[in-house]
């Protein structure tokens, strides 16, 4: 069986297909983080992988916390990282009180302020909350099939009753991923996108 969806998403692949997952707000926390929001010698607990190699979702949960509101459980994300971040959706932004800025994740700087709190503890980040830009994951051999490059900006075209044409999506490309695109729930719920969803990679 494994076999036979490895043939039928290579397939998918080569046609400039990929598929479209949808990310909801997440946490990604450093060592020293987990410690003040879990206690001294806490580790992030897998509860389940993601699609992307080595990532997992934590059995751990924290409060995110604006201006104007709270976002109870939202989902810590594993392995630790360099650099505390929080990814939102704008209607999340709306909800907090938070002016979260569209960047790629990793890119904190000068991003927007945000406490999160957990179990043992809190803490405020000055700046770290970010709506997290579209993109899709790309392995290096699909990167040569498909033509296409690391930071590339393309559109894609996804495939639903109610279709949506994303524009300037990155492509990221690594060894390590798996073929995927990432949408928030905006995006989602904007095109309507439901269970197994493709789009379409078409190139500038």
């Amino acid at each position: 069986m494994e076999k036979i969806v490895s043939a039928v998403m290579d397939a998918v692949h080569k046609a400039g297909l990929v598929e479209v997952e949808v990310s909801a707000r997440h946490v990604h926390l450093t060592d020293a983080d987990v410690e003040t929001l879990f206690g001294p010698g806490a580790k992030l607990e897998p509860k389940r992988p993601l699609s992307q190699p080595g990532q997992f979702l934590s059995e751990q949960r924290v409060t995110l916390v604006g201006p104007k509101g709270r976002k109870e459980r939202t989902a810590v994300l594993g392995p630790v990282r360099g650099a505390t971040q929080v990814e939102l959706s704008k209607s999340d932004c709306v909800d907090l009180g938070v002016n979260a800025p569209l960047r790629e994740s990793g890119d904190v700087k000068g991003s927007a302020p945000i406490t999160i709190e957990g179990p043992c503890g809190s803490l405020h980040l000055e700046e770290g909350a970010i709506v997290a830009h579209n993109h899709i994951h790309v392995t290096a051999p699909d990167s040569v099939m498909l033509d296409l490059h690391d930071k590339q900006r393309v559109s894609v075209a996804v495939m639903t009753e109610r279709p949506v044409v994303f524009h300037d999506v990155i492509i990221r490309v690594s060894t390590e991923y798996s073929c995927k695109m990432h949408i928030d729930f905006d995006e989602a719920n904007a095109a309507m996108v439901s269970g197994f969803t493709l789009g379409k990679i078409i190139r500038k």
